[in-house]
């Protein structure tokens, strides 16, 4: 049994990582200073807190065991706080992963999943967005994952340590059996706002301008299922064990969902009303942002299960209800 060590395993993607991966027959240790996750995400395996900024912690952890890949989860990931702290943001997503990455080639662990983003593109020149696509970051949250993905790219060719970057859109839904979901603090994404102004936890949904041009005015995203990033990272994992190459590749539905179409069938699913407030347009926010992912399904044969928007809607409120239930 293959051990697999992921950091950042007690949050949001982590942690629907952590249970595919055990499903899957893997040994699984999980890494996390509980900072932004939670001891309760993490359904199994071995457990460790501790922070990727302590050396001597991990280099402890890779002495007791013998890991065959890393999977890396534990990124810093909200773009105004990194705009406003932007130390914290380099420190963390950078630096420490830094450290995490010469811990692994001092014990001859080779094989890396990281978790990038599709922010690394800044303003799309064109949609949908592949990975040929201009690497403009414009702040400091997208700047450190592009960082390390050169870092990857360097350690690669010296260390022979490789590397798959997968870089998504907006992670969306929930685990479809309802153990798990997102519950981020402060909460920044879409569906999980909509449907707390569905169960009454918030009075309404802001949205940032309608008078794009888009059809119905407001933004267009693309949304794809947690379970279907996981999966894309447990076929990227094994084929790095297997002895395949490295790369970056975008994850995506290849279709995108305005704002207004989000409320919408959140309306339908809950059968509640979800009060809206229209807000100014925020600065940096593009009328479209849709991946384009057929690199990612040719090498992988990767293709999103759970593409349609009204099954991430039923899965995430089925987590709503359920675990903030009163």
């Amino acid at each position: 049994m293959q051990e697999i060590l992921v950091v950042g395993g007690a949050g949001y993607i982590g942690s629907h990582m952590v249970k595919m991966l055990l499903a899957a027959g893997y040994a699984v240790v999980t890494l996390d200073n509980l900072c932004g996750g939670y001891r309760d995400a993490v359904l199994g395996g071995e457990f460790v807190q501790a922070d990727l900024a302590d050396r001597a912690a991990l280099e402890m952890l890779f002495q007791q065991h013998d890991f065959a890949g890393v999977m890396h989860f534990a990124s810093f990931i909200q773009v105004g706080e990194s705009v406003s702290h932007p130390g914290k943001y380099y420190q963390n997503n950078l630096a420490n992963t830094l450290n995490l990455l010469d811990v692994m080639l001092a014990h001859e662990v080779k094989s890396f999943i990281f978790s990038s983003t599709a922010a690394i593109f800044g303003e799309p020149q064109y949609v949908p967005v592949d990975e040929k696509h201009p690497k403009q970051a414009i702040n400091p949250y997208g700047l450190s994952k592009w960082m390390v993905e050169q870092v990857l790219a360097d350690y690669e060719k010296a260390y022979q340590l490789k590397s798959i970057c997968l870089r998504y859109f907006n992670a969306a839904g929930a685990d479809p059996d309802g153990e798990l979901g997102e519950r981020h603090v402060p909460e920044t994404h879409l569906i999980p706002l909509v449907l707390q102004a569905a169960s009454g936890r918030r009075s309404h949904i802001n949205v940032y301008g309608n008078d794009y041009d888009t059809p119905d005015g407001t933004c267009i995203r693309d949304y794809i299922h947690v379970t279907d990033l996981c999966q894309a990272h447990l076929l990227a994992l094994q084929q790095l064990l297997s002895g395949q190459p490295g790369g970056a590749y975008n994850l995506g539905n290849g279709s995108g969902f305005s704002v207004q179409e989000v409320i919408d069938a959140a309306r339908i699913v809950t059968g509640n009303n979800i009060p809206v407030v229209i807000e100014q347009r925020r600065s940096g926010d593009p009328a479209r942002l849709v991946a384009n992912a057929k690199a990612s399904q040719q090498r992988f044969g990767w293709n999103p299960q759970y593409h349609q928007l009204e099954t991430m809607l039923t899965h995430a409120w089925q987590w709503e209800q359920s675990f903030f239930a009163e």
